[in-house]
């Protein structure tokens, strides 16, 4: 893996412009969360996956080992030995060394990230510690249709960190789809999956007392200005999390303090007082709920694991086509 080789599929075109004016022409106004993860972004969520009440991280962590062992010798029992892991989002290193570790014929890796600063950091340090694997690093948005190369393995995607949350239940569906078709016929996916659950855990994971998450949410606007020319004052903007019960998601506001106007690319934006910008939801499923969802996108749940106290679930899924 080499620089060279995710320079070569980066992706053409401003989207980050198009996408950010698109959001704030719109109302009520919102910002794409795929933006979050620039390099400063990433760390401040590497940040949040340290603290004690954000346990989604730590609890999808602890139940993974057991995932894994219990996949391979599934995986054995059929026969599947030359396999492929495909991330959808560079994420933890963490997380997908215990897959690698415990599916021991896995030579090849596949990761799909839109940071391309964050992707090539997490394939060299990947590749300094399984010489013996193939990394094949991918810059793209994951939530839009990619065409891998054909190959005879049996790919596994991988999809940990309830990501799949941050997608409404449409688009959730959609990426699905489109993760069947990248993985091809006779692929698998390892997906984690947040719970519902009471609503204080809820409120402790996304306020954190030490403002970790209130830095990564205003980082977008750090972006802007840095990489757009926009002149947003951080000062005028506070984050706001909150659980919307009637639509079962935690959502992400940046709630503007007073009456202002910004400017973005010779256009420019106004903000009433209250006024926010949502920059990303989290929903949680229900076990059910999830297995139904990823029917109806062409995949059958071969098994799901549940958390202690069912904090978190992890599937193990198999992709049948629509």
């Amino acid at each position: 893996m080499n620089e060279a080789q995710a320079l070569a599929i980066k992706p053409t075109g401003n989207e980050f412009l198009d996408d950010v004016l698109e959001g704030l022409r719109a109302a009520p106004k919102s910002l794409p969360p795929k933006y979050f993860y620039d390099s400063v972004g990433s760390q401040y969520f590497d940040e949040i996956c340290n603290l004690t009440d954000y346990y989604p991280y730590h609890t999808e962590l602890e139940l993974l080992p057991q995932v894994g062992h219990e996949i391979a010798q599934r995986f054995h029992a059929r026969g599947l030995q030359n396999l492929e892991i495909v991330e959808f989002g560079a994420g933890s290193l963490r997380k997908v060394g215990i897959l690698l570790r415990a599916l021991r014929t896995v030579r090849h890796f596949t990761a799909i990230d839109i940071s391309q600063e964050h992707l090539i950091e997490a394939c060299r340090t990947l590749e300094s510690q399984y010489r013996e694997l193939t990394i094949h690093p991918c810059v793209h948005d994951f939530t839009k249709p990619l065409k891998l190369s054909p190959s005879d393995r049996t790919r596994v995607g991988f999809f940990p960190g309830s990501t799949i949350g941050n997608l409404d239940r449409d688009q959730a569906r959609t990426f699905l789809r489109n993760a069947g078709k990248t993985l091809g016929s006779a692929s698998y996916m390892i997906i984690g999956v947040d719970t519902q659950k009471p609503e204080p855990i809820l409120h402790r994971a996304y306020n954190d007392g030490k403002g970790v998450t209130a830095r990564f949410n205003k980082n977008m606007l750090v972006r802007i200005n840095r990489e757009l020319g926009g002149d947003f004052t951080l000062e005028n903007f506070a984050h706001h999390a909150f659980y919307n019960s009637e639509l079962g998601r935690i959502e992400m506001h940046l709630r503007s303090l007073k009456e202002q106007a910004v400017n973005i690319d010779g256009e420019r934006f106004h903000f009433g007082r209250g006024e926010s910008i949502h920059t990303e939801n989290s929903y949680k499923y229900r076990p059910v709920d999830f297995t139904q969802l990823a029917k109806e996108a062409g995949w059958s749940t071969e098994r799901l694991w549940l958390a202690p106290e069912d904090l978190f679930s992890i599937s193990l899924l198999k992709y049948c086509g629509e």
